[in-house]
């Protein structure tokens, strides 16, 4: 299914991003929600296990927007797109609660080592950091293919496919997971990923953005009831690699 195989030890790099004279793109606002396309590497809110981080989505877009902003979900650092902020405490509430119980659609848009099927589901239990289970659930399509004439170990060539995936459960790198359980890990993971193909992007066309991207969110307006749907365009390492693929 893969090309080659991947090395067991994977090397997590540190690096110092800055943010602060990017302006985030907002994507959808009301008076109760708004919505960025959050870049890459963009911590949502501070955290103790990535002390090399200065700048965070909800800093960033309070001193944007002039108020106070509520997250009410959380995407991974690494992975770029649609964060959904609440303007008031009982919005966020009533948001987080939609989440919770998975009322909220998501898709997600990932290029990963190989040819996937056409679709599949993947029901893949996970576990939590107290090494407890709990089920997880993925379903996606392949949106296209493409092989490259770049050897890749024993292979003359290298496939790579691009998915759009729907999480059903909100589990902890769901996606990063269960992509590398069905041995199609996501380009640019770590240290869920390949680190021999982490390596090949990096050493032959300088990337090494963990290509996941939060493409759609959709759910019902807490306050009017309306239907909400909101799509965030790929950003630039995302593009170059599609472009690359000839996609």
């Amino acid at each position: 299914m893969g090309n080659g195989r991947c090395n067991k030890h994977h090397h997590i790099g540190r690096s110092i991003l800055t943010f602060v004279a990017v302006s985030l793109q907002i994507l959808y606002r009301d008076e109760q929600l708004i919505a960025i396309n959050k870049p890459h590497g963009l911590l949502v809110h501070r955290s103790p296990i990535a002390a090399d981080a200065g700048e965070f989505a909800i800093q960033l877009l309070r001193n944007q927007v002039g108020q106070r902003v509520y997250p009410v979900h959380r995407i991974d650092r690494k992975t770029g797109g649609v964060l959904l902020f609440a303007l008031d405490k009982d919005t966020e509430i009533q948001m987080q609660q939609q989440f919770a119980a998975h009322q909220v659609l998501k898709k997600y848009l990932a290029i990963v080592r190989g040819f996937t099927p056409d679709q599949q589901e993947i029901d893949y239990p996970l576990a939590k950091e107290n090494g407890a289970l709990q089920e997880a659930f993925t379903v996606y399509q392949t949106l296209r293919r493409a092989e490259l004439d770049v050897p890749f170990g024993q292979h003359p060539t290298s496939r790579y496919s691009l998915v759009e995936a729907s999480p059903r459960t909100g589990r902890m790198h769901q996606l990063r997971k269960h992509f590398k359980h069905i041995l199609h890990p996501i380009i640019g993971d770590r240290p869920h990923g390949c680190n021999k193909q982490n390596k090949l992007f990096n050493e032959k066309w300088g990337m090494n953005t963990l290509l996941l991207h939060a493409a759609y969110l959709a759910f019902k307006h807490p306050v009017t009831g309306e239907a909400v749907a909101i799509e965030a365009p790929i950003q630039e390492e995302f593009e170059r690699v599609m472009k690359i693929m000839n996609w």
